[in-house]
Protein backbone atom coordinates (compact mmCIF):
# COMPACT_ATOMS: atom_id res chain seq x y z
CA UNK A 1 0.00 0.00 0.00
CA UNK A 2 1.28 3.67 -0.50
CA UNK A 3 0.81 4.49 3.21
CA UNK A 4 3.65 1.61 3.67
CA UNK A 5 1.43 0.22 6.01
CA UNK A 6 1.05 -3.93 6.22
CA UNK A 7 -2.43 -5.25 5.36
CA UNK A 8 -2.13 -6.94 8.77
CA UNK A 9 -1.77 -3.52 10.26
CA UNK A 10 -4.49 -1.94 8.51
CA UNK A 11 -6.84 -4.61 8.98
CA UNK A 12 -5.62 -4.56 13.18
CA UNK A 13 -6.14 -0.60 13.08
CA UNK A 14 -9.94 -0.85 10.83
CA UNK A 15 -10.69 -3.88 13.23
CA UNK A 16 -11.33 -6.18 10.75
CA UNK A 17 -10.51 -8.99 9.60
CA UNK A 18 -7.51 -9.15 6.69
CA UNK A 19 -10.05 -11.34 4.56
CA UNK A 20 -12.44 -8.48 5.06
CA UNK A 21 -9.52 -5.94 4.08
CA UNK A 22 -8.55 -8.47 0.72
CA UNK A 23 -12.17 -7.63 -0.16
CA UNK A 24 -11.96 -4.30 0.10
CA UNK A 25 -8.67 -4.21 -2.25
CA UNK A 26 -10.36 -6.06 -4.51
CA UNK A 27 -13.77 -3.73 -4.79
CA UNK A 28 -15.76 -7.70 -3.90
CA UNK A 29 -19.47 -6.60 -3.58
CA UNK A 30 -19.59 -8.03 -0.37
CA UNK A 31 -17.50 -5.83 1.19
CA UNK A 32 -19.60 -4.21 3.12
CA UNK A 33 -19.88 0.08 3.46
CA UNK A 34 -18.44 0.49 6.90
CA UNK A 35 -15.91 -1.90 6.23
CA UNK A 36 -14.51 0.43 3.54
CA UNK A 37 -15.64 3.61 6.36
CA UNK A 38 -12.76 1.68 8.98
CA UNK A 39 -10.10 1.10 6.45
CA UNK A 40 -10.81 4.83 4.78
CA UNK A 41 -9.98 6.07 8.27
CA UNK A 42 -7.13 4.05 8.80
CA UNK A 43 -5.54 5.71 5.57
CA UNK A 44 -6.46 9.46 6.67
CA UNK A 45 -9.55 9.22 3.65
CA UNK A 46 -12.34 9.60 5.91
CA UNK A 47 -12.94 12.97 4.52
CA UNK A 48 -12.99 11.70 1.34
CA UNK A 49 -16.73 10.35 1.60
CA UNK A 50 -17.77 13.72 0.98
CA UNK A 51 -17.19 13.37 -2.37
CA UNK A 52 -18.55 10.52 -3.12
CA UNK A 53 -22.13 12.23 -2.36
CA UNK A 54 -20.89 15.12 -3.81
CA UNK A 55 -23.53 16.53 -6.45
CA UNK A 56 -23.01 14.67 -9.67
CA UNK A 57 -23.97 17.87 -12.25
CA UNK A 58 -24.06 15.81 -15.22
CA UNK A 59 -25.41 12.55 -14.07
CA UNK A 60 -28.28 14.63 -12.80
CA UNK A 61 -28.91 16.12 -15.91
CA UNK A 62 -28.63 12.98 -17.53
CA UNK A 63 -31.39 11.30 -15.26
CA UNK A 64 -33.63 14.54 -16.30
CA UNK A 65 -33.58 13.83 -19.65
CA UNK A 66 -34.08 10.24 -19.78
CA UNK A 67 -37.23 11.13 -17.56
CA UNK A 68 -38.27 14.16 -19.82
CA UNK A 69 -37.95 11.06 -22.72
CA UNK A 70 -38.77 11.63 -26.52
CA UNK A 71 -41.34 13.65 -26.90
CA UNK A 72 -42.49 12.16 -30.24
CA UNK A 73 -42.70 8.98 -28.71
CA UNK A 74 -44.89 10.11 -26.02
CA UNK A 75 -47.35 11.79 -29.07
CA UNK A 76 -46.83 8.41 -30.62
CA UNK A 77 -48.17 6.47 -27.63
CA UNK A 78 -51.05 9.13 -26.83
CA UNK A 79 -52.52 8.36 -30.75
CA UNK A 80 -52.22 4.68 -30.57
CA UNK A 81 -53.85 4.65 -27.76
CA UNK A 82 -56.81 6.79 -27.95
CA UNK A 83 -60.47 4.82 -29.06
CA UNK A 84 -61.47 4.47 -32.16
CA UNK A 85 -65.24 5.77 -33.51
CA UNK A 86 -67.27 2.94 -33.65
CA UNK A 87 -69.63 2.51 -36.72
CA UNK A 88 -72.57 4.63 -36.60
CA UNK A 89 -75.78 2.35 -36.94
CA UNK A 90 -78.24 3.08 -39.33
CA UNK A 91 -81.12 5.21 -38.58
CA UNK A 92 -83.90 2.24 -39.61
CA UNK A 93 -83.16 0.32 -36.88
CA UNK A 94 -82.30 -3.04 -38.65
CA UNK A 95 -78.96 -2.76 -36.89
CA UNK A 96 -77.43 -4.11 -40.26
CA UNK A 97 -74.97 -1.72 -42.16
CA UNK A 98 -76.19 -2.61 -45.65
Amino acid sequence: MRRKLSNAVVAQRAGISRTSLYKVEAGDPGATLGTYLRVMAVLGLEADINALAADDKVGRKLQDLALEGDPSASRRRRSAGSPTQAPVKPADGTGSLS
